[in-house]
């Protein structure tokens, strides 16, 4: 719930898809930080093709970047390397990463 209500609450915080384009790119729009505040955009942009892969690899990419998203890149507790940050509260959410 408390993820929850910090993504709610947050107007800088948004989900979308890539909107890649073979031999163009792709683009991301997202507001500038707010001066008085320093709130920066926060942002987890999915891949088209996690609807291919395996459901638990995909599911486990979703809560890996939402976990980011929710610690702003940064560490959770003891862990400073937001990598090992991310994986670690993704798996805390019942979303392990699958192996290898």
């Amino acid at each position: 719930m408390e993820v929850q209500q910090d993504f709610l609450s947050d107007s800088n915080f948004f989900i979308t898809m890539e909107n890649f384009v073979p031999g163009k790119g792709w683009t991301l729009w997202m507001a500038l930080p707010d001066p008085a505040h320093r709130d920066a955009s926060r942002a987890v942009v999915l891949r088209k093709r996690l609807a291919d892969c395996d459901l638990d690899f995909g599911l486990y990419v979703i809560a890996h970047e939402l976990a980011h998203a929710y610690l702003r890149n940064g560490g959770w507790g003891e862990i400073t390397d937001c990598e090992k940050a991310a994986d670690a509260l993704a798996e805390s959410w019942g979303f392990p990463k699958p192996p290898a």
